[in-house]
């Protein structure tokens, strides 16, 4: 460790510092930001992670040492695919060069997107790596929990506030609000539509944030025994219900499922389902006595939301985010085996869009369509873009390693060491929801799965260096 003197900082705490910043303001998306960062432009999260992968860069030139877990099985089939990205994109060089749309060559966007590709789930993983592989099981759930806690507090805050504004007409707390403005990286906007958004841009990004805590936040119904320990699954619960996110209410809900079939097959805690339910009924009976028309008038709002056949014949966005997802499998039927070459897929589903999402919707000819906005449309679903970009191989290396992080986080679930129950528990719902949740985006700067990764490969490694912890058979 590189140090001065015995009363100097060091490089890893610097970097590790960053790394729990980072975690905290990982919300905060609401704010104008660097249009140089490109997609990371307002990820408040993402700049201190970078700043801290730039520290740790100037750890390792200083030391020459830098530890990679290349020798992880998980690590090698991340490394896997990244080689078949790039390998397909090679194998389409004859397209991929003649490719161009909204000013931009198809070279040029694949560097782009492969760049994207590497910064979460290479740079940030091994940046997130490093600084938890010094950390017990115990130090690792503590201290990442306790800094989640804080951010979903601060969350829970601003969107209990914005909801009453918002839901209740109590429009006097609005100047409270504003005074979020002086908070860094967060200007306070309001959405529209009777939904809260808090401290993210829109209520899909909160949705996004709180599927990637709700493990940690379930995690305290396990190792607190205080009458408090339900309050944060609580928080996310409401927030989750008030943002009006659909992936948000399907992914947490199959959580809470997976949470309550795990604590019923547990006897210990089977007193615990009931204790949700009763402190689920409190809360409830509490909103319906601040205004229940109004509740339950959300309530209807929500379960009509989830109607998709009905809401894509009348709501703009699902039809734009099924028809896009319908032309990328076209682009896949059309190159099923290694498909188009990565981040190639708008080159090509353009000329697939259906008519029936085209049809009285301004979205195709504004935005997606428009050549003169350089802006490329989303394909609403990571997998459908997987397949038309890096075809069925591809998707199945992929699909593979989600698979064994999952098949990994049930082992640790069944180690007998509590703390690493508790992680495997935290990181079976985690990869659960975030896998999920690629089904509804196309992007992968979902910073929790790749954290989660990381606990992953480091937990494994302590396991196959500790003679105490059961080997996996």
């Amino acid at each position: 460790m590189l140090k001065t003197s015995t009363n100097s900082i060091t490089l890893r705490q610097i970097y590790t510092l960053l790394f729990m910043v980072g975690w905290f303001f990982f919300p905060f998306n609401d704010f104008e930001g660097v249009e140089a960062f490109g997609e990371y432009k307002n990820e408040a999260g993402a700049f201190f992670f970078m700043a801290g992968c730039f520290v740790l860069g100037i750890e390792v030139l200083l030391s020459g040492k830098i530890l990679i877990p290349y020798r992880n099985k998980l690590f090698q089939i991340l490394l896997l695919f990244f080689v078949w990205c790039f390998l397909t994109t090679l194998l389409n060089y004859a397209t991929v060069t003649e490719n161009y749309f909204k000013h931009t060559s198809g070279v040029y966007r694949f560097f782009r997107q492969y760049v994207s590709l590497l910064i979460p789930s290479l740079f940030f993983l091994i940046f997130f790596f490093n600084v938890i592989r010094v950390w017990t099981a115990e130090q690792l759930l503590l201290k990442i929990r306790k800094v989640l806690l804080i951010s979903l507090l601060f969350v829970f805050v601003y969107g209990f506030i914005e909801t009453l504004i918002v839901f209740f007409n109590i429009n006097i707390l609005r100047n409270i609000l504003s005074l979020f403005e002086y908070f860094p990286f967060l200007n306070v906007n309001y959405m529209i539509n009777g939904r809260i958004s808090s401290v993210a841009y829109e209520a899909p990004s909160l949705g996004n944030y709180l599927i990637t805590v709700s493990g940690w936040m379930f995690s305290y119904i396990l190792t607190s025994k205080n009458r408090y320990r339900f309050i944060p699954t609580l928080m996310v619960l409401f927030l989750t219900f008030f943002s009006g996110s659909r992936t948000a209410l399907i992914n947490i809900g199959i959580q809470v499922i997976i949470l309550l079939s795990i604590l019923y097959s547990m006897p210990h805690y089977r007193k615990n389902v009931i204790s949700i339910f009763k402190y689920g009924f409190i809360a409830i009976g509490f909103l319906l006595l601040m205004n229940g028309e109004k509740v339950i008038q959300a309530v209807d709002e929500k379960v009509e939301s989830l109607n998709f056949s009905k809401n894509l014949k009348n709501n703009i966005s699902n039809q734009s985010r099924f028809g896009m997802q319908y032309a990328s499998l076209q682009v896949f039927k059309e190159n099923p085996i290694i498909g188009v070459g990565f981040g190639q897929e708008t080159y090509h589903k353009r000329f697939h869009y259906p008519g029936w999402a085209k049809k009285n919707n301004w979205e195709f000819k504004v935005m997606y369509q428009n050549n003169s906005l350089r802006s490329f449309p989303t394909a609403y679903n990571m997998y459908t873009r997987l397949l038309a970009e890096i075809g069925i191989v591809g998707v199945f290396i992929f699909l593979f390693f989600i698979f064994y992080c999952i098949k990994k986080s049930i082992f640790l679930f069944k180690v007998c060491n509590l703390n690493y129950k508790i992680l495997g528990f935290i990181l079976i719902l985690s990869f659960t929801g975030l896998s999920l949740n690629w089904m509804q985006t196309d992007f992968f700067r979902q910073y929790g799965f790749w954290l989660c990764v990381a606990i992953l490969i480091s937990l494994l490694n302590k396991i196959s260096e500790s003679p105490i912890v059961e080997q996996s058979p």
